[in-house]
């Protein structure tokens, strides 16, 4: 199910500082992490991130896998968003992503992160 995210923590993705990293599991709960910087807030329930050079991400998504996405902004404030993932390879999503991904990468498809759950630091706000 997804949910809106709190004002305070849409504000604070728009001050974020350097990349996001992203986090999918394989099918064995094994983790796996990646600094991603072709993402975008699609609206206050949905974020893309680009599909550039997965390899064990896409499996992860393909096998099933939710995820999540931490950010930094200001010096101290951390923030967490999880939710379950979709992966595009045309649609509105994909073609969003067109619209603003380097074309210098190849953007194979789109994956979508929508939001259930959000945390501030160790603090869960929704």
């Amino acid at each position: 199910m997804k949910n809106n995210l709190p004002e305070k923590v849409s504000e604070a993705w728009e001050q974020r500082m350097g990349s996001a990293v992203f986090s999918t599991t394989d099918k064995y709960g094994n983790p796996n992490a990646i600094y991603v910087n072709s993402i975008r807030k699609f609206n206050e329930s949905l974020f893309i991130i680009a599909d550039n050079y997965f390899d064990k991400t896409r499996k992860n998504i393909q096998d099933g896998s939710k995820g999540s996405i931490l950010f930094q902004a200001g010096e101290v404030e951390s923030y967490q968003i999880k939710g379950s993932l979709q992966y595009h390879t045309d649609g509105i999503f994909y073609d969003n992503m067109k619209q603003w991904n380097k074309t210098k990468h190849p953007g194979h498809a789109a994956v979508v992160l929508e939001v259930e759950d959000v945390y501030e630091g160790g603090v869960k706000l929704m």
